[in-house]
């Protein structure tokens, strides 16, 4: 006759091998379900929002209606023509920078690497309506001789734009702005005279957190990754 401590362990150790087995069945079982779920099948709508990842980080120089140089940050930008090249950037109306730049038909991009992301924040909330940006960050203001728009003399690239058109979107009008010159460091050219990206060393725009982000490495050239397919 088994006593009641020896009868009392073994039900200790049949509940745990019971346990034990129900888990391993669902770890196998999982990835089987994962594996059975057809491509797009899943996803969970988020709505009619702008949660796009990421989006560049953009300074968007000019001067105000006093000729002071102010600076914004914009985030709803990007290339929009080769020829002309142009890009485009989305504004509010009520934002201080655009009455400067509709009155001066121009504006320049700065494009700041991840060691002025504190004053990239600064300039995206803080209006120039209340504060010389400038003075507030310690940034130089340099005039443009090409269009009537400062640029940021620290930071790494600019592209100096005039206004050719606008559109009207709804809360935001798209300013287009044909590219006049790019200007960049020498430093953070590569061999073949063009801009470094991990010498620029930009960051980018998290639309859902409100976070910036930093840029990983390369993941190779196009014309290499084209050539995995297929093989």
């Amino acid at each position: 006759m088994k006593s009641k401590c020896e009868t009392a362990s073994w039900k200790r150790v049949l509940t745990s091998v019971a346990i034990f087995t129900t888990l391993a069945a669902a770890s196998i079982a999982a990835p089987e379900s994962a594996a059975a779920q057809k491509p797009g099948e899943g996803k969970i709508s988020l709505g009619q929002r702008t949660l796009i990842l990421p989006a560049p980080v953009w300074i968007i120089c000019s001067y105000d209606s006093s000729g002071r140089p102010n600076a914004m940050t914009a985030s709803w930008a990007g290339i929009c023509s080769s020829d002309p090249a142009s890009v485009t950037v989305s504004l509010r109306e009520s934002r201080y920078s655009f009455d400067g730049i509709m009155a001066r038909k121009a504006f320049t991009v700065n494009i700041p690497s991840t060691r002025f992301a504190a004053e990239a924040a600064f300039f995206g909330t803080a209006s120039g309506r209340d504060v010389d940006k400038f003075r507030a960050t310690g940034l130089t203001a340099v005039p443009s001789g090409l269009v009537d728009a400062p640029y940021i003399g620290e930071f790494p690239l600019v592209v100096e734009c005039r206004l050719s058109g606008t559109y009207n979107v709804g809360s935001h009008v798209m300013l287009i702005g044909e590219i006049v010159d790019v200007k960049a460091d020498k430093s953070v050219l590569d061999g073949r005279g063009v801009p470094d990206m991990a010498k620029v060393d930009p960051f980018v725009f998290a639309t859902g957190s409100g976070n910036f982000h930093s840029i990983g490495g390369s993941l190779g050239s196009v014309s290499e990754l084209r050539d995995k397919i297929g093989k």
